[in-house]
């Protein structure tokens, strides 16, 4: 297996270091507040920017935003041979998760690439070929094909896939657009086959490195997402949580 290091997903720095803003000015001022005697409540304040700076920044490497990823649940595609669709596939980390997990299927890593994918990813390559790039690291782009189109309006034939797979894709859109991808979702999918859809969990993981800042859900909980599942015509099969993520294993 290829080393993290050799893959590039381009998120944005802040998800990794971004406390970094906040713990180099802590720290220096923590020293000048030790070495000029500063009130004691201040010496305890920025003594506690400096700790939750650092504890958060722990909290998102555990998290593992930026490395490869692990599929949430061994029940999601047991069969492991076939064609898999993933749904906005941005830069590969969940296509590069399921081809390793499942070493003999083939995948389409779907995605429009538009103007917010370019401005959440950074410049520099396309993200075509910063895609292409991460599958080429990881050793799986002979086993995968990319293609450019909207979740929403998916160019494929009723019934093409047995299985698909999306991460933190579909949770950026409007409540309509979730309904259209998942209804497209239901169509291109064989009967009897796996979805495993997961979304960002704004859970204690999330909390306590951003707050309120990474809101990322929105008011749409767990029963939002039941219930616009079971609408597309779903059967929910498992759910789950995993470190900043809600998932759900879904059969057609």
């Amino acid at each position: 297996m290829t080393a993290n290091a050799s893959l590039d997903f381009g998120y944005p720095w802040w998800l990794s270091f971004g406390h970094l803003v906040i713990l180099i000015p802590a720290l220096a001022a923590l020293a000048a507040a030790l070495r000029f005697r500063w009130p004691r409540w201040l010496v305890i304040l920025l003594g506690a920017m400096t700790i939750w700076s650092v504890a958060a920044m722990g909290a998102l490497n555990y998290v593992g935003i930026n490395s490869r990823g692990t599929l949430p649940t061994p029940n999601f595609f047991t069969a492991g041979t076939g064609k898999v669709l993933d749904i906005g596939a941005g830069t590969g980390r969940s296509s590069i998760m399921l081809l390793e997990a499942r070493p003999k299927a083939t995948l389409v890593a779907l995605d429009h690439f538009g103007e917010s994918f370019k401005s959440h990813f950074g410049h520099g390559p396309t993200p075509q070929e910063r895609l292409q790039a991460n599958l080429n690291a990881a050793g799986v782009a002979n086993r995968a094909s990319i293609t450019t189109s909207d979740m929403r309006k998916l160019p494929f034939d009723d019934a093409s896939f047995d299985a698909i797979i999306s991460a933190y894709a579909v949770d950026h859109l409007n409540r309509d657009g979730v309904k259209q991808s998942l209804a497209e979702a239901h169509r291109v999918l064989k009967p009897g086959s796996d979805f495993l859809l997961m979304l960002v969990h704004n859970d204690r993981w999330i909390k306590f490195a951003f707050g309120p800042a990474l809101s990322h859900g929105g008011t749409r909980n767990r029963l939002w997402w039941n219930d616009r599942l079971k609408e597309a015509g779903f059967q929910i099969a498992e759910e789950g949580t995993a470190p900043a993520t809600l998932y759900f294993l879904l059969r057609r």
